[in-house]
């Protein structure tokens, strides 16, 4: 018999895995066509983090840009504060976030390659040089000093794993390849597992492998511990991207 005051935690995270397993499987076997399908995997993995993370994140695929003119690639999932980001310009389906609002980045893909992880390393990258200003924060007792822009987390999502082992020797040599500004600390395999990655430890870099049933659940505990880690984004100084006006 069920005690009546239990929360059922283990049935509520093992459902919440096999929902967003089940609609990304969909996604993969009944839509043919590339751009369509990768669409609505990105649709998923977009809905699964705005239902469940806390709502002081702003989830988006957009392009992250700069106060020197300088705009990213555009990218899958953007994890970005709207309670102390004063803008996110909107042009129809181009969403254009400043780059000091940033939390993390994804890529998403429906296997997990090689190839894939050079791509998304590349697509983090394309977000993490660009400029981030910083201003000191005035309180009632004083002025905080300004805070230096925080690192952003990177990673790939996707629904499988192309390699037996999911995160053997190939990942191993796959990430440890990517240079510095790309570099993927987290990421997920829905089918498979989560991964994490430790990049200052070691040489090579310490990977851990989570390999428990409801890979997708553990992934977005994960992501929320290392948010909360995170703290608040700086304070940015608008009149920097001000100054375009004059141009």
């Amino acid at each position: 018999m069920t005690d009546s005051n239990t929360a059922q935690l283990p049935v509520l995270l093992k459902g919440l895995h096999d929902r967003l397993v089940s609609e990304l499987g969909i996604a993969r076997t009944v839509v043919a066509h590339p751009g369509t399908k990768g669409g609505l995997s990105e649709d998923c993995w977009i809905a699964m983090l705005r239902n469940h993370l806390p709502a002081r994140y702003q989830v988006s695929k957009a392009f992250v840009v700069d106060s020197k003119d300088r705009c990213s690639d555009q990218i899958d999932i953007v994890i970005h504060d709207r309670q102390y980001s004063p803008f996110v310009l909107n042009l129809n389906s181009a969403l254009y976030v400043p780059a000091e609002s940033i939390y993390a980045v994804f890529e998403v893909k429906q296997e997990m390659s090689g190839d894939e992880i050079q791509y998304a390393a590349d697509k983090v990258a394309s977000v993490r040089r660009l400029h981030r200003t910083s201003l000191p924060i005035p309180h009632a007792g004083g002025t905080y000093p300004a805070k230096p822009p925080q690192h952003i987390i990177g990673g790939l999502l996707c629904l499988r794993s192309g390699w037996s082992p999911p995160f053997g020797g190939p990942f191993e040599l796959a990430v440890a390849n990517v240079a510095e500004q790309g570099r993927l600390e987290l990421g997920c395999a829905a089918e498979h597992g989560v991964y994490e990655i430790d990049y200052s430890s070691t040489e090579p870099p310490r990977i851990v492998r989570h390999t428990n049933s409801g890979p997708l659940a553990f992934f977005l505990l994960r992501l929320i511990a290392r948010l909360q880690n995170m703290a608040t984004v700086p304070c940015l100084d608008v009149m920097a991207y001000a100054q375009w006006l004059d141009r």
